[in-house]
């Protein structure tokens, strides 16, 4: 039986960003009425005892819409890992299971974070929700690859907290969290995604979250 099965669980909500890509702060952007970060601040308390968010160090002044949850702000890094480590930093000691969602995937659904925080309870160290990659895929010198053995990663990833605070005590960096886990000797878990918790990279993709929203809108 998984010693975390009835531990607590935390969020870590990383929205450091700066936006470069996207050419904006896409973390305080409107998404139906309110902005991107609550709405995934908000789905994040809904599933978790408490929530760490992490914002652009010039940013932790900005409102942040009560949950009713435990909610603390930092500030975060130079890299994505650094800003996760400020984030863990913040997360109690006893808390048993550590969930890492990206604040720019303010769509990701009730049933992710479920399916994610049961395959931790029943003892993984480490799990990620990913879907089928629909196009077709290239590597760039050895040309096609065949997609059917790839997946799509998404957040929010889940893990044994001790397990992730000891990956993430070698300060290396990596595209995700899952990655670290793997690097330290770790197995990952791969769990059902969902092909609506889109990533907002570009305003196409902020686009498409208004008109996901719009269309799961009551009548």
């Amino acid at each position: 039986m998984s010693s975390v099965e009835d531990a607590s669980v935390w969020t870590v909500v990383v929205a450091a960003g700066s936006g470069t890509r996207f050419g904006a702060r896409k973390q305080f952007l409107d998404l139906g009425g309110i902005r991107v970060i609550d709405h995934t601040v908000a789905t994040a308390a809904t599933h978790s005892d408490g929530v760490v968010l992490v914002l652009p160090a010039d940013a932790l002044d900005e409102p942040v819409v009560a949950t009713g949850t435990a909610l603390v702000v930092v500030a975060g890094g130079e890299s994505r890992s650094e800003s996760v480590r400020n984030g863990l930093a913040a997360v109690p000691v006893d808390c048993g299971v550590v969930l890492v969602h990206d604040g720019a995937r303010p769509l990701a659904s009730a049933a992710v974070y479920e399916r994610v925080i049961a395959a931790v309870r029943d003892g993984a160290v480490g799990v990620v929700p990913a879907v089928p990659i629909a196009d077709s895929v290239r590597h760039r010198e050895t040309g096609a690859v065949d997609r059917s053995a790839l997946l799509a990663v998404q957040t929010p990833q889940g893990f044994d907290a001790r397990t992730l605070r000891a990956a993430h005590q070698s300060g290396a960096d990596a595209f995700d969290d899952a990655t670290l886990v793997e690097a330290s000797g770790h197995a990952v878990v791969i769990v059902e995604g969902d092909t609506r918790n889109v990533k907002l990279t570009t305003p196409f993709d902020l686009e498409v979250a208004r008109l996901v929203l719009t269309e799961e809108a009551p009548s």
